[in-house]
């Protein structure tokens, strides 16, 4: 068999296994069949049946007893899960800065990559400062960050300054108006030195965000580069229906407190005509 396969193959068990265990289908308390009869069910070996529940040990979600088997466990634990909701992303990236921790790998200045130097604005050969660094919940790292910001504004703050507050804050600080940002998500696969300091095997899927941010004039001070565990971090965005009867269309709800969301906080949406049909 082809080693390389049998670590999807043992995800995939583990992935079939925590939903099991997640719906309720393997309750509190049950004892799971042995390795022997997992592997004939699902046509994989013991070894692979093995790092499958290593896995789901590892996050809490079952207990084994040598001589007696591999149980559920009561009391399941509540997995650390990091929101980020898009319609108030620069509260809630200050937010995330301040209840979540973050290790920074490396801190240096550089002409960084011709698509990121585009997207900043910088001259030919112009150099920016280039951070990476993990975020952690708890002792659960759920992103690995990419960022690089202009060499003018990196050397407004300290490495040290850096490992201990959100860059957001230390742009600010620099006297950088932060006005709007643009960004992108789609999904990839976790690399070896991503899937290692992000507790995953390799090849596991990732979000991934591209975000590019401006200040009021316009000028880029920051791109960033995100890679997130889908089990440990997800986007949110309140909708509200817009829009004329007939061409109702499904838009960004402000921030709570402000605009339009505090003064229609109670109005209803008009219902359409029973003869027009609304899209979804």
């Amino acid at each position: 068999m082809d080693a390389a396969v049998e670590p999807f193959k043992a995800r995939r068990i583990y992935l079939l296994l925590r939903d099991r265990i997640g719906s309720g289908a393997l309750p509190a308390g049950d004892r799971l069949p042995g390795e022997p009869d997992l592997a004939a069910a699902y046509g994989v070996s013991r070894v692979t049946v093995r790092r499958a529940l290593e896995q789901l040990v590892a996050e809490q979600l079952v207990e084994r007893r040598p001589g007696v088997g591999t149980f559920v466990r009561a009391g399941l634990p509540a997995l650390g899960t990091t929101v980020l909701d898009f319609s108030d992303v620069f509260s809630h990236l200050k937010e995330m800065g301040r209840r979540t921790e973050v290790r920074l790998l490396s801190f240096d200045y550089l002409v960084p990559a011709a698509a990121v130097a585009a997207a900043l604005g910088l001259a030919p050969g112009e150099r920016a400062q280039r951070a990476v660094r993990v975020r952690m919940l708890g002792d659960a790292p759920f992103s690995f960050l990419t960022t690089h910001v202009p060499e003018r504004l990196g050397h407004t703050y300290s490495e040290a300054e850096l490992a201990s507050q959100p860059l957001l804050a230390l742009l600010e600080r620099s006297g950088a108006v932060v006005g709007r940002a643009r960004q992108s998500i789609g999904a990839t696969l976790a690399g070896p030195e991503v899937a290692g300091l992000l507790q995953l095997e390799i090849g596991a899927p990732l979000l991934s965000l591209t975000r590019l941010v401006e200040d009021e004039a316009g000028r880029a001070v920051e791109h960033l580069h995100a890679l997130y565990r889908p089990d440990r971090f997800s986007f949110e965005m309140q909708l509200q229906r817009t829009g004329a009867l007939g061409e109702r269309r499904w838009s960004p709800l402000p921030p709570p407190g402000t605009g339009d969301a505090a003064n229609n906080q109670n109005a209803k949406p008009a219902r359409p005509p029973r003869s027009k049909r609304t899209t979804s």
